[in-house]
């Protein structure tokens, strides 16, 4: 910043000493405030990093795997699959790679796509609902899986479940196939076309469609869904069979 000038006139030497010393206060004046502005700055940046820092939670499973977290509405989600391999008190879910083993299951279990550990990197892993419902909890502290009224309470936030499945999806088609109907992924919620697998331990859909447990039994053998699709905006509720192996997502505990 260039030196603020005082004119003082010129025709005595008093005269002009007065203005030389007004001249050199009014530059430290300068350099002083400069230097307490630079300071107020520097403590407004600092204090905005830490309050911008504590706002992003850091959701962490117990095998270390760290989530994103996305605000929508009232809830807080995660804005990826779960692939965690325990439960939260330490005990390992069962990884079933045998499809006449899956289908026989009545207590939790997890697989990845086409049995590809590569495949839970992206994705995430694909649990039975037994997992979902088990009481040892796979869902990392402060978290548990969202019921049927909470999927709900999120597609109506989006504008209800006939156009919220755009505001979910990711956009482009890195992972869902062409045309991928009305992606905006406005909401952040980051959906992935992570496919199922089936009672008979069978995968398909993946690139075409994504399901999500609620933590909602419909009947004796049977529990709410979610599904979104490559070539459709619509959420679809769906109650199917506790063996499925379907993705997962948390919701913050209130």
């Amino acid at each position: 910043m260039a030196d603020k000038k005082l004119n003082c006139g010129t025709s005595q030497i008093d005269k002009n000493y007065y203005c030389l010393l007004m001249q050199r206060n009014i530059n430290n004046q300068i350099k002083n405030n400069m230097k307490h502005m630079t300071k107020f700055l520097l403590f407004f940046c600092m204090f905005g990093y830490i309050t911008f820092a504590q706002a992003q939670e850091v959701v962490k499973d117990y095998d270390g795997n760290v989530y994103k977290t996305v605000k929508i509405g009232s809830q807080v989600w995660m804005a990826q699959n779960l692939k965690t391999t325990h439960f939260q008190n330490g005990d390992p879910i069962p990884n079933v790679t045998d499809g006449m083993q899956w289908k026989d299951l009545i207590i939790g279990a997890y697989g990845s796509y086409d049995n590809i550990r590569a495949n839970a990197d992206i994705y995430g892993h694909l649990y039975n609902w037994y997992a979902v419902n088990d009481s040892r909890n796979i869902a990392p502290s402060g978290w548990h899986i969202p019921t049927d009224a909470e999927w709900t309470t999120l597609t109506t936030y989006l504008g209800g479940k006939d156009i919220a499945g755009s505001k979910l999806k990711e956009t482009g088609t890195t992972y869902w196939l062409t045309p991928n109907a009305g992606a905006t992924n406005e909401s952040g919620f980051t959906a992935l076309p992570g496919g199922y697998r089936e009672i008979d331990g069978k995968f398909g859909d993946v690139g075409f469609k994504g399901f999500w447990w609620s933590s909602t039994e419909l009947y004796t053998v049977l529990a709410w869904y979610r599904n979104v699709g490559y070539d459709y905006i619509n959420v679809f509720r769906v109650g199917s069979n506790k063996s499925l192996g379907l993705s997962v997502r948390c919701v913050r505990n209130i």
